[in-house]
């Protein structure tokens, strides 16, 4: 894997990146730790994590993937300057998560201090180096819903303006170096960028968005503005929550009949959101019976098409053993042939982007 430079930032990180957000619930420590050594091993030595990690996430475990992550540095301290290290800072409560920043609807500066600060902690660092905010501090179409609502904007919320003036501040106390988004829209990208140019404030050098097969909507706008503007996609979900692996083919929907261990069919939350809908499973059995038909498995042909996008900049893995790992790894350099791609975009000009 040659590195990948992200945005217009000296950080240049392998074109896939460990994602954390199975430690602490479907993976415990003593594994999470083998995994990561044998990321390690394997030249992968870009990390994602977040403080609301694990997911689903929950106020009993709300954090526990810092935790785990900052262990395994504590055991091996040379392995961190080594090692990209990127986290998130929680956006405002979105209702079902009232144990953040008190049910507020709203991330104010004081919530930003004690996210960082408790993540530093955490994860036994005294620098992140890429520091992202979660979701947006504005009311947004994210998680599964479509449509922008004017009616539900604040102009008393924390405006972009003055989140990167903190973030800023963070950059010359050395806590971070660099900072990022995520679940972000067009606007808000040019927004950040705008202001940092203005002003003279630390500019984003990423944008962490889901895009899969199933949910391709950053090529909706995003990734022109992305292009323009010099910021870099993080792909994450490329395996659509395990639909584009094949696994829920054969249940009546997402969660019936699917395996035991897998996040869909122990979590209900997860079951509710875009990953749980009928019309996601339809499109994703297309694009599943496509890649058996070309001599793929399903999972190699998904994590194909994102390992060679030209929007992506590194995408993001999630795994719960170590043969998943290294059969998400092997797949890199498979290329998907013209046949392939143009049944692809079939299939999407049918179903469009079911997991919005």
């Amino acid at each position: 894997m040659i590195p990948i430079r992200l945005g217009q930032t000296d950080l240049h990180v392998s074109p896939v990146c460990l994602g954390t957000m199975t430690f602490g619930q479907q993976v415990q420590e003593s594994l999470a730790h083998q995994i990561l050594d044998r990321a390690f091993e394997r030249n992968i030595h870009f990390l994602d994590t977040a403080e609301m990690y694990p997911v689903p996430t929950t106020a009993h475990t709300f954090n526990d993937t810092e935790t785990i992550l900052g262990h395994w540095f504590k055991k091996n301290p040379s392995k961190r300057s080594q090692i990209t290290l990127a986290t998130k800072v929680a956006g405002p409560s979105r209702g079902q998560t009232p144990w953040l920043r008190d049910g507020r609807s709203d991330l104010t500066v004081k919530d930003m201090e004690y996210s960082l600060h408790g993540s530093l902690k955490r994860l036994c660092t005294d620098v992140i180096d890429l520091y992202q905010i979660h979701w947006p501090n504005r009311s947004v179409p994210s998680f599964g819903t479509m449509y922008f609502d004017p009616s539900k904007d604040d102009l008393q919320m924390l405006s972009i303006h003055q989140q990167l003036e903190t973030l800023g501040r963070f950059v010359q106390e050395g806590k971070i170096r660099y900072i990022g988004v995520s679940n972000e829209t067009p606007f808000g990208v040019h927004e950040f960028i705008r202001l940092a140019e203005q002003y003279q404030l630390p500019r984003i050098a990423t944008t962490q968005n889901v895009y899969c097969l199933v949910n391709r909507t950053v090529e909706n706008a995003l990734d022109e503005s992305l292009y323009r503007l010099g910021v870099s996609l993080l792909a994450y979900s490329p395996l659509a929550f395990g639909l584009l692996t094949g696994k829920y083919d054969l249940s009546g929907t997402t969660g019936q009949h699917a395996p035991s261990d897998s996040r869909i069919s122990k979590y209900e939350s997860i079951r509710k959101q875009r990953w749980g809908r009928t019309s996601a499973l339809t499109a994703a059995r297309l694009y599943n019976a496509l890649a058996i038909q070309h001599g793929l498995t399903p999972t190699q042909m998904a994590l194909a098409f994102c390992y060679n996008k030209w929007q992506v900049a590194s995408t993001i893995i999630g795994v719960t053993s170590i043969a998943q790992l290294d059969e998400n790894l092997d797949i890199y350099g498979t290329v998907l042939s013209e046949e392939i791609l143009l049944a692809i975009d079939q299939i999407r000009n049918q179903h469009r982007d079911p997991a919005y």
